[in-house]
């Protein structure tokens, strides 16, 4: 059973890290399940500080795959009215697009409604381009998190 609770939690810490750079895919959450299902049901305890920093770690990674390129968007220039407007955009898109729906939803909400506002154009694909790069950032560092929770897991629970 200890074994099985091992491999359950090592599994979904790897699907976590692959989440990170697939949309859709839960990254975040889906480490911190690997991590409380080990902490609930495994043999070993993972220790107070271990179980605080992983549990943190990982609902930092879900924030940051929710709110990567809004974020983005805002620290571009974009009102906060363009920045909900484009975290909708996206996960209506998502539904019709399908996982380039999100790119797509959250960039063109941006470029639209910065077009709408009065913003010129040059500015407006700024703040779009800005925010597309936000989205990668966002992705890469969702993978660099939620490697860190797999290693410090293996570290605490496998090595130590």
């Amino acid at each position: 059973m200890v074994e099985i609770v091992l491999w359950v939690a090592i599994g979904l810490l790897v699907l976590g890290m692959i989440g990170s750079v697939l949309p859709l895919v839960p990254s975040g959450l889906l480490s911190l399940a690997g991590v409380w299902i080990y902490a609930l049901f495994g043999s070993e305890p993972i220790g107070p500080l271990a179980l605080a920093v992983l549990t943190v770690t990982a609902l930092a990674a879900a924030v940051l795959e929710q709110l990567g390129g809004p974020i983005a968007a805002k620290l571009s220039g974009s009102s906060n009215r363009v920045m909900v407007a484009a975290t909708l955009g996206g996960v209506v898109l998502m539904f019709v697009l399908g996982p380039i729906g999100i790119i797509v939803g959250v960039v063109g909400v941006v470029f639209a409604l910065e077009l709408w506002e009065g913003t010129a154009a040059d500015t407006a694909a700024r703040r779009s381009l800005y925010t597309a790069a936000g989205i990668l950032a966002s992705s890469v560092v969702q993978l660099l998190l939620t490697f860190s929770i797999l290693a410090l897991f293996v570290l605490v629970v496998v090595i130590l």
